[in-house]
């Protein structure tokens, strides 16, 4: 089988009612792409458990925030719980959480929001995030710590937590060599995990092992999480991320299901740069540009369920209309979507998913506040590269008020000292103190008018 799997092979096979091997079985629940109002969800059924996963899932690593009596900030369960009544009425059932998530926060109040529903009405995916500490000792505690926060006696759907940074080593130190892969094969025959996989961020050289382990039968993959997009598809860097296309044929050859994170790219695809905005306006007007980006991920049948870290009611209410009148893409639209990443990889932005595993900062810096700032100027405009842009002091002034509203000035990042405590938290293996240098410098030269 090649790497790549065309569109037009899946529209043949999908004509002749057949599903592609490895493909997932789909639910088109409403003809229609109207977008009037919330339709029925979009559902796919996953060929190894059976269960009917709705393709719109609830990543709950932006659950909206509050500060406390003390200032700390805390997830608002009010509107967690708000959102989550929503998300179930319209139809979400998959909800994908970590102990890292938020600061470690962000289970205890999924767990809280869905535990008032009945068990069997919805999908519960989490992690064994034991990056800081693996000793046996402490993953089989955050284990098990996951099923009082979450409220459950079972996990549908468990993962290893983002194996591929640091290769073959890192794995074997995480869960081979404690014996934590023994004990979660237990569980799982136990039945307290139903479907055991991972998440992956690494090169290729990592995923073919990861593969090979699955072919040889050292290990079964029952399912895999992939960051998947009309960039990364077949734009990724090569170094720290692999091109999705490759992910995707190779996961789809072994008939594993895909769960994708980052269809929007932490955000960047539904805030695109002005030109490729009025590209895709002219062609939908009603449409934005987060529709574009989730009917690209849909339109792969190998897909199982696309999460989306959605932090108020507004994209919530929007992604349910998307996927309640769900239209995959046609052969012109995905060659559209080639044209559009093409224009994406133009910018000089930074590759932050505002995932958040960097923080906090030992030095209170806010890497990933600084990281929106910036990557956000490159696509609305305000970035400026020469002194003799139209409106230069205008574009300077709105970038370097913006900056500081955005972060206070002790978390900017001419804070940084460089010191590398970060660099082995970040699933995109991104140089951060590298690139904050880089942004300082901008904001310096911004200040002392020399560009």
């Amino acid at each position: 089988m090649e790497d790549k799997i065309t569109r037009r092979a899946f529209l043949k096979s999908a004509a002749a009612g057949a599903v592609a091997a490895g493909a997932l079985s789909c639910g088109r629940a409403a003809a229609g792409s109207s977008g009037e109002g919330p339709g029925e969800m979009e559902t796919r059924v996953n060929h190894v458990s059976g269960d009917k996963v709705s393709l719109l899932g609830y990543g709950c690593m932006r659950w909206p925030m509050i500060k406390d009596a003390s200032g700390k900030d805390v997830i608002d369960q009010e509107k967690v719980n708000g959102m989550v009544d929503y998300a179930m009425a319209h139809g979400i059932n998959y909800y994908d959480t970590s102990p890292a998530y938020l600061q470690g926060q962000s289970e205890r109040a999924a767990g809280i929001a869905l535990s008032r529903y009945p068990r069997e009405s919805y999908y519960i995916a989490t992690k064994l995030s034991n990056f800081g500490n693996p000793s046996p000792e402490a993953s089989i505690k955050m284990y098990r710590d996951s099923f009082g926060e979450l409220r459950t006696e079972y996990f549908d759907y468990y993962l290893l937590h983002a194996i591929g940074g640091g290769g073959r080593e890192a794995f074997e130190r995480r869960y081979v060599n404690n014996g934590i892969m023994e004990f979660l094969y237990a569980e799982k025959a136990a039945g307290r995990i139903r479907n055991l996989g991972f998440s992956f961020h690494g090169n290729k050289d990592s995923f073919d092992y990861f593969m090979s382990l699955h072919d040889n039968g050292t290990y079964h993959w029952d399912f895999c999480q992939i960051e998947m997009n009309y960039v990364d598809w077949t734009h990724a860097d090569g170094k720290r991320n692999v091109n999705a296309d490759y992910l995707y044929a190779e996961l789809v050859k072994r008939n594993i299901p895909i769960v994708v994170m980052e269809p929007l790219l932490g955000g960047r695809l539904a805030n695109v740069p002005a030109n490729i905005a009025t590209r895709l306006k002219t062609l939908e007007p009603d449409r934005s540009a987060a529709w574009w980006a989730f009917r690209f991920v849909g339109s792969w049948p190998g897909v199982l369920c696309i999460l989306s870290g959605m932090t108020s009611m507004d994209p919530l209410k929007e992604n349910v209309e998307t996927f309640g009148h769900f239209k995959p893409m046609d052969d012109k639209e995905l060659a559209l979507m080639e044209e559009m990443a093409v224009l994406m990889k133009e910018y000089p932005m930074v590759n932050c998913t505002s995932c958040k595993y960097c923080m906090p900062c030992p030095y209170g810096i806010d890497i990933p506040g600084i990281f929106h700032h910036y990557n956000r100027s490159v696509t609305d405009g305000t970035f400026v590269t020469d002194s003799s842009t139209e409106n230069y002091r205008k574009l300077r002034r709105a970038f370097l008020l913006g900056y500081d509203r955005a972060v206070p000035p002790e978390r900017q990042a001419d804070h940084c000292i460089s010191c590398g405590t970060c660099l082995s938290h970040c699933p995109q293996s991104i140089p951060i103190p590298g690139e904050l240098a880089r942004i300082n410098r901008y904001v310096e030269k911004l200040k002392q008018g020399k560009i």
